[in-house]
């Protein structure tokens, strides 16, 4: 006997085109002229602290630091679509969700200069910055189980590359949130390039959301260049988190380097980039704006200067700030041990630094 035991298929979403058109029959109820401008603001912001944040790496004034060139949109997207109890797990290229979710920008410059505290402030509903790939999905699967649990109607949205979709803790958390029915999203930003191995090499797989299948949950593929789809899918996402996991699959383009200790002309072919900047997420809303009569180049420039000053004064606060060396005696332990406190008062007692709350 032979028979036919299941079938499956996995839907593509398009709600802007690369022309700024729109279809109409699947633009959301809740999104109107006043929140796509919201949306294209947000991904400028986004675009130009991403050029800052580069421009202080290669100055010298932050750490190795993973650009979002191309990226904005899936991710204030997704951003958008979170409620105000909803926690993310990022892995390393997140900033403009931690942006869009009001993380000041100050505190993240602190981080991307390499201290602990700009890390996460209290309160603030994230897991850190995850750069082991995939380690941070189980994390995102255990703290959707535990809301459930404590039935606190609030869910998780989690990120990881389509590199990360190789690793084990990938199968792993969607197996455990599929079972538990866990409330959690889990967003694979395929953009083509996991640092030098490129989507045709990660997976024979046709999309990657059909990883879904597998796990007996739901998913779907959606233009990750396109803010008004990613934001869609995500919002539907998160209506029926409660019911069950999702998983959605982001296609967008790495257009910058993996991380700036990276040269992808090592291995990318230039020509490339060429068919994706021409799919440009801010570019498209931008289309639609001004046919609509929604922006200007004096809006434009408004707004440009407008974000160059904000991000011009967190560096300056950044910069600013004094870090404690206490901190690397006071937290490499749970508790400081007796040598370690002998080094500790030795040190204050030399003078070796003179920081408030050092004694």
């Amino acid at each position: 006997m032979k028979k036919r035991v299941f079938d499956g298929s996995i839907d593509y979403i398009q709600v802007m085109d690369e022309n700024g058109n729109i279809d109409r029959e699947l633009f959301p109820k809740d999104v109107d002229d006043q929140k796509i401008v919201q949306m294209y603001k947000l991904m400028s912001m986004a675009r130009a602290l991403d050029a800052k944040a580069l421009s202080l790496q290669r100055q010298g004034r932050a750490v190795t630091y993973a650009p979002t060139l191309g990226q904005e949109g899936e991710m204030v997207g997704s951003a958008l679509a979170m409620g105000k109890s909803d926690w993310f797990v990022p892995n390393f290229r997140q900033h403009p969700v931690f942006m869009v979710r009001g993380f000041p920008l100050d505190i993240g410059l602190l981080y991307w200069r390499g201290f602990e505290e700009g890390v996460l402030p209290k309160g603030f509903q994230a897991t850190a910055v995850c750069v082991p790939v995939a380690t941070q999905m189980p994390h995102a699967a255990g703290l959707a189980y535990a809301f459930k649990y404590r039935k606190t109607g609030a869910s998780v949205v989690a990120y990881v590359g389509d590199g990360g979709t190789s690793e084990g803790d990938f199968y792993e958390a969607l197996n455990f949130a599929g079972v538990m029915k866990a409330p959690m999203v889990a967003i694979i930003e395929n953009n083509e390039w996991a640092i030098s191995v490129p989507r045709s090499k990660q997976s024979a797989a046709q999309t990657l959301a059909q990883k879904a299948i597998a796990a007996g949950i739901a998913g779907v593929q959606v233009d990750g260049n396109d803010v008004i789809g990613v934001y869609k899918v995500v919002k539907d996402a998160l209506a029926n988190a409660q019911n069950g996991p999702t998983l959605i699959e982001v296609l967008t383009y790495r257009m910058s380097l993996h991380t700036t200790a990276d040269d992808p002309t090592k291995y990318r072919d230039t020509q490339e980039l060429a068919p994706w900047q021409a799919r440009d997420p801010i570019l498209r809303v931008r289309t639609y704006l001004t046919k609509n009569g929604l922006w200007d180049e004096a809006k434009e420039k408004e707004m440009a200067e407008g974000q160059l000053q904000a991000i011009d004064e967190a560096v300056e606060k950044a910069e600013q700030f004094k870090p404690d060396p206490g901190s690397m005696f006071r937290h490499v332990y749970s508790f400081m041990p007796q040598t370690l406190k002998d080094e500790f008062d030795a040190a204050v007692k030399s003078g070796y630094w003179q920081q408030p709350g050092s004694e």
